[in-house]
């Protein structure tokens, strides 16, 4: 296969940032990066450029043309919104190795929703020019990122059907389950415990779930009251995820 023309940006300088080992790792064990044949993650990692942000900056804003196609490699990216009377609402947290940004790209508007840095986070970037330029190239990326939509329509319609038909404790299960997926690691304090490492305010989990702080809060008494999950200053720790699972698989 013929290479891909030289990348629209500007080529690495020394001093410019670069993946640490574990941020390449969690790039290239993406669940949908790593699918792509090599000669393609080849020419889209040559053509990316790295960006680090410290907590609560802003990486894209609602209505801004997009310019660059994202994936987060260290900590996490928070997507958000914020309703008619101001207040701001956490749609999804993005998790290393998952690519983001790409609809605007391609439907030609602006970007929909807010995109802020959970904690200490890297991102890697390919330039809207040199996407096109790699789509030129690798027929494989269109059907790929089909794939990737595809994906993305599956677990909105989840969300959304989760929201009118599973209660709190059920949601609040799931979303856990999720998190020690993403971030979880091992406890330190005991064995078998999985400490979700994503620092998330109690007002922040309950925007995910759609439901209020003070009802969260409740829940997650009650499930620390059960064993199930330890509540600590420095986040959750999760002792039986089997426990959350039959949750709210007993829902479904």
């Amino acid at each position: 296969m013929r290479r891909v023309a030289a990348c629209a940006t500007v080529a690495t300088r020394m001093d410019e940032p670069i993946l640490s080992p574990e941020e390449r790792e969690a790039i290239n064990h993406g669940r949908w990066f790593s699918t792509l044949s090599p000669s393609l993650r080849h020419d889209i990692l040559r053509c990316a450029y790295v960006r680090r942000w410290r907590d609560g900056d802003l990486l894209a804003a609602r209505g801004d043309t997009p310019l660059e196609w994202i994936a987060c490699a260290k900590g996490a990216v928070r997507v958000s919104s914020t309703s008619v009377s101001g207040k701001q609402i956490t749609l999804t947290y993005v998790e290393p190795g998952i690519w983001f940004g790409d609809v605007a790209i391609f439907d030609g508007d602006r970007r929909t929703h807010d995109a802020f840095a959970h904690g200490e986070t890297t991102t890697l970037c390919v330039a809207k020019p040199d996407l096109f330029k790699i789509l030129a190239q690798h027929v494989e990326l269109y059907e790929a990122l089909l794939r990737l939509q595809a994906r993305r329509i599956r677990q909105l319609f989840g969300l959304v059907e989760d929201l009118n038909t599973l209660p709190l404790r059920a949601r609040l299960a799931k979303q856990l389950v999720h998190l020690v997926r993403s971030y979880g690691t091992p406890s330190l304090s005991d064995n078998g415990d999985v400490r979700i490492s994503l620092m998330l305010a109690q007002e922040e989990l309950a925007q995910l779930l759609g439901a209020s702080r003070q009802r969260v809060n409740q829940e997650l008494k009650q499930m620390e009251r059960e064993g199930v999950i330890r509540v600590e200053p420095t986040g959750l720790v999760v002792r039986q995820r089997e426990a959350l699972i039959r949750i709210f698989e007993a829902e479904e």
